[in-house]
């Protein structure tokens, strides 16, 4: 079966367990769960139910898909992605894109927790992502091109839609919540990074750093869909002192960041 085939048969089955056409898919990262509870939830589905589905092997990433609302727009929403880290390829970490497309979505949000590489950063900021380096050792669109998906080589000058920037800035505003602008460089994971790997992603432009998300916003931009994209800064790695980093500290500030990032959210996506 091809790609295309494996996409549209998991569109169709998701179709039978759910009313809600969806036109905003939402992807959560690590400890973002909370934004679950913005959604008027319409039906739930595990995804260890859905054919073709890869399944979650992280702390922190629970495995479903949530229908619902949140104001009058109709959502999907991913409570849990999937890693290269993982063992999965990056047409498997990207497979859920490929069905929101199938099922109507134009826009999507995309949340993660990334570590600072920017010495100006504190522990706990929100940071709108205005573009990305990708340093993965594995591209998604790689391998033979399905024009009926995308075009061979999508541009990627604004795979952050300017306009969404905008408006989510102004909502911040309105809500006195603090954001910082800034690039997210994405990495294979699942090693945290060493002082100086901070210090050369840093001087590479990048301002946050992460394992996740690029693959996503690629394959999103080849299905012509918006992007909007944020990162909780977890932890900082740029320090003269070696700060020993826990997966279990990193979901400790991304859940206390997240009910700012959650009122963002849901009213970026109300006005959609």
């Amino acid at each position: 079966m091809t790609l295309y085939d494996r996409i549209q048969a998991t569109a169709s089955f998701i179709q039978q367990k759910t009313t809600t056409k969806p036109t905003v898919g939402i992807i959560l990262g690590s400890g973002l769960g909370g934004l679950v509870d913005i959604i008027e939830q319409e039906a739930m589905i595990p995804y260890s139910e859905i054919p073709n589905f890869p399944v979650s092997t992280v702390e922190g990433h629970s495995g479903k898909l949530i229908f619902g609302k949140i104001g009058n727009t109709a959502v999907i929403l991913m409570a849990g992605r999937f890693h290269y880290y993982e063992g999965y390829s990056m047409q498997e970490v990207t497979f859920p894109v490929r069905v929101m497309k199938a099922l109507g979505v134009d826009t999507v949000v995309v949340s993660n927790a990334a570590g600072g590489t920017n010495t100006t950063f504190n522990i706990g900021d929100l940071m709108i992502i205005k573009d990305h380096i990708n340093i993965c050792p594995e591209h998604p669109l790689r391998g033979p091109n399905e024009e009926r998906l995308g075009t061979r080589f999508p541009d990627m000058s604004q795979a952050y839609d300017h306009d969404l920037i905008a408006l989510a800035k102004e909502i911040a505003e309105e809500q006195g919540v603090s954001v910082r602008t800034g690039v997210y460089i994405g990495l294979q994971g699942p090693t945290f990074e060493t002082p100086a790997e901070y210090r050369m992603l840093h001087t590479l432009g990048g301002d946050a750093v992460g394992m996740s998300t690029v693959a996503e916003v690629i394959v999103a931009r080849h299905a012509s869909m918006r992007v909007f994209a944020m990162s909780v800064i977890t932890d900082i790695g740029v320090s003269d002192v070696p700060i020993t980093i826990t997966h279990e500290e990193v979901l400790e500030a991304a859940n206390a960041a997240a009910p700012k990032m959650a009122g963002l959210v849901e009213e970026l996506v109300r006005r959609l």
